[in-house]
């Protein structure tokens, strides 16, 4: 028997017609999928997807538009091809996602530059404000003192550093620009 009359035989649900089908197309299929695919386990496997779905969509085939083997071969190609887009998408993928963890989230150099500039501003405030306020500040922000442990360091009454604080604050703002 020849492809076409085994296709429409497996159509109907002929699993003896399919063997023999099976027979006659595996090799062709086999050969034009490696051909696309290249790879030899890659071609196997795309060759027996196309041959179930050869038994799953058996039905489609018009004997009208062309011989069953081209029909064959047709479902054959595009299966190999979907397959090398597929792998050919899928390693993009994995090289743009390896290129992304290797960039680093931020310019290194540029944070570096840009911190020691806005300590080197910092520093010019704090130098504008008054002594008093400048060791109210200092020890507040960057010692960690709280306002009272402030005032006992100092020994100065706890509504002066606070006075002092806020004051120092607005000046410190002022000279930031309103950054702070």
């Amino acid at each position: 028997m020849e492809a076409d009359e085994l296709l429409l035989l497996v159509a109907s649900g002929d699993q003896r017609a399919f063997e023999d089908l099976y027979g006659l197309v595996s090799g062709p299929v086999f050969g034009l999928v490696r051909r696309v695919v290249r790879d030899p386990a890659q071609s196997e496997e795309v060759a027996q997807e196309v041959l179930l779905e050869l038994w799953r969509s058996a039905a489609k085939f018009d004997p009208g538009r062309g011989s069953a083997m081209s029909w064959i071969l047709t479902l054959a190609h595009r299966r190999a091809v979907d397959r090398v887009r597929s792998a050919r998408a899928a390693g993009e993928r994995e090289q743009r996602e390896a290129l992304r963890a290797n960039q680093p989230a931020f310019d290194h150099v540029t944070e570096e530059v840009e911190a020691g500039l806005e300590r080197e501003l910092v520093r010019r405030c704090l130098d504008r404000l008054t002594v008093l306020q400048r060791q109210s500040v200092t020890l507040a922000y960057y010692e960690g003192y709280t306002y009272r442990e402030v005032a006992e360091r100092l020994s100065l009454p706890l509504g002066t550093v606070k006075t002092r604080m806020r004051d120092g604050l607005t000046r410190m703002r002022e000279c930031l620009g309103g950054v702070a």
